[in-house]
């Protein structure tokens, strides 16, 4: 669903009626939010241990978490289990989980398999929707771009506030032809939101910063790292890439960003501490 329960709106449009035109303004919201691909549960030693990552999570005290590369009863490789619900039960938070890809499953009364990312919250979830993307399958042995699901959008109600987030995963290809496309699609999805939306984009983009494809994004929203130290990501044992992004829209102020040292992926999280204007 695209918007707000009515009744959640209403409430929001009541008290904002209810503050005094003398009252100070309300404070900013904060909240901590970490982009993590977590790589199925594989670390870079190529060892799968899921309590590994719910641990890096934990650890980082994040409020909500965007979540690339969650397999959901996919396959041997990740024992079958649903990442995503696991993750969230470990760590007593909620969750929404997009595929990418929902198959049959290898066997007859098996869950359906799945793959795609997720969105986990300390806060309430009060709408969701899986997106669709312009991609290429990696389950099609000729595929053409072609919209698939896969974007996974949350409306999480921070301290009163409605926070959109945002978890995608960008082609991996070197030709940036489908992130081309792929930012388009992010760009009109984004929006769609009511105006003043704060909107946060967390991702594993799969191009550095300075990539021409990913330029019509920092058109809407504001690149959360900005120390001079490179903030590499990609590959989390010798990092030479940055790939890996929290982004936010006007309304949300980053306070600081930091990329956590954990080899319990492939990649290396991204961390930070944000504000939220009321």
């Amino acid at each position: 669903m695209r918007r707000l329960p009515l009744l959640l709106a209403a409430l929001l449009t009541l008290s904002l009626l209810g503050t005094p035109a003398s009252a100070a303004p309300a404070p900013d919201v904060p909240l901590r939010v970490l982009s993590f691909n977590i790589h199925t549960g594989i670390g870079s030693d190529a060892a799968l241990d899921l309590e590994r990552t719910a641990s890096v999570i934990r650890d980082s005290r994040a409020d909500v978490v965007g979540l690339e590369e969650v397999d959901v009863h996919w396959a041997a490789r990740s024992d079958f289990r649903d990442q995503a619900r696991d993750l969230a039960r470990q760590l007593h938070m909620r969750v929404f989980f997009a595929p990418i890809y929902d198959l049959p499953p290898l066997t007859e009364g098996a869950p359906r398999r799945r793959y795609g990312v997720a969105v986990l919250s300390r806060h309430p979830i009060v709408a969701t929707e899986n997106h669709p993307l312009t991609r290429l399958s990696t389950q099609d042995p000729n595929p053409v771009p072609a919209p698939a699901p896969g974007f996974a959008e949350a409306v999480v109600l921070v301290r009163g506030v409605p926070v959109h987030v945002y978890a995608t995963h960008l082609d991996y290809r070197a030709d940036p032809a489908v992130r081309e496309l792929q930012v388009a699609d992010t760009l009109r999805i984004l929006a769609a939101d009511r105006p003043g939306a704060r909107q946060v984009l967390l991702g594993d983009f799969n191009a550095g910063p300075g990539a021409p494809e990913l330029a019509p994004l920092w058109t809407r929203l504001a690149d959360a790292w900005t120390s001079a130290e490179p903030g590499l990501t990609y590959p989390a044992d010798v990092p030479a890439k940055r790939i890996d992004y929290v982004t936010v829209s006007p309304g949300v102020r980053v306070r600081n960003a930091a990329v956590l040292d954990t080899l319990a992926s492939d990649h290396r999280p991204v961390v930070a501490d944000l504000l939220v204007r009321r």
